[in-house]
């Protein structure tokens, strides 16, 4: 593998520009659909369902979102966009990169745990999602890289070491996530995994 250069870190997705108006009303939709998939789960967000709850006309719902699974997709971009947020305001205190990226995967962890039934939705549309949904999946990955990369504290581009770990990193976490929400992991087992494959930073 060539040295990568800075031009080919993944930058952090940015949104296209949207009125007042336009901003509100995909809130209200992400919103309506956030509540649905919170008490129901991924069966539970239909696509009428979700323009009545955000009070949006069916038709306008497809335009911005082509289906559900972009919807679901674009859900789990918020959740983590939040979690972004929080991080800043409040970031990982451990000495050691690995364990502040250990921490910090752990904290997203315990999020999806308070809503069992939202994290089975936005994983499963993460895992059903097709071409059609590349760009928003895209967009997930590039988020979830980014809050590593921020836990991580790095001055500088990542090495390509650095980023190769990183993928890893996040295929765990991701496959950590459909583990557990299978009952097949513990919160123990998951912490365990997620420590061990932190580990990779360290390396050089």
């Amino acid at each position: 593998m060539g040295q990568k250069t800075a031009a080919a870190f993944p930058a952090p997705p940015v949104r296209p520009h949207l009125t007042e108006r336009q901003e509100a009303r995909r809130r209200a939709i992400l919103s309506a659909t956030t509540r649905l998939a919170s008490r129901g789960g991924f069966d539970a967000v239909q696509m009428r369902a979700v323009a009545e709850s955000s009070n949006v006309a069916l038709g306008t719902l497809y335009r911005y979102f082509p289906s559900k699974i972009h919807l679901l997709v674009a859900t789990m971009r918020d959740q983590l966009e939040q979690l972004h947020d929080t991080l800043r305001e409040r970031p990982p205190t451990e000495a050691e990169p690995a364990a502040r990226v250990a921490g910090t995967l752990m904290r997203a962890f315990r999020a999806m745990q308070r809503e069992p039934h939202l994290a089975d939705a936005m994983v499963r549309a993460l895992t059903f999602a097709d071409r059609s949904v590349s760009a928003e999946v895209d967009a997930v990955s590039r988020l979830t890289t980014t809050i590593i990369l921020d836990a991580m504290g790095l001055r500088g581009a990542p090495s390509p070491h650095q980023l190769s770990a990183i993928r890893v990193i996040e295929h765990t976490w991701h496959s950590a996530l459909i583990t557990w929400l299978s009952g097949r992991a513990s919160i123990a087992q998951v912490r365990v995994d997620i420590e061990t494959v932190c580990g990779l930073i360290r390396r050089p």
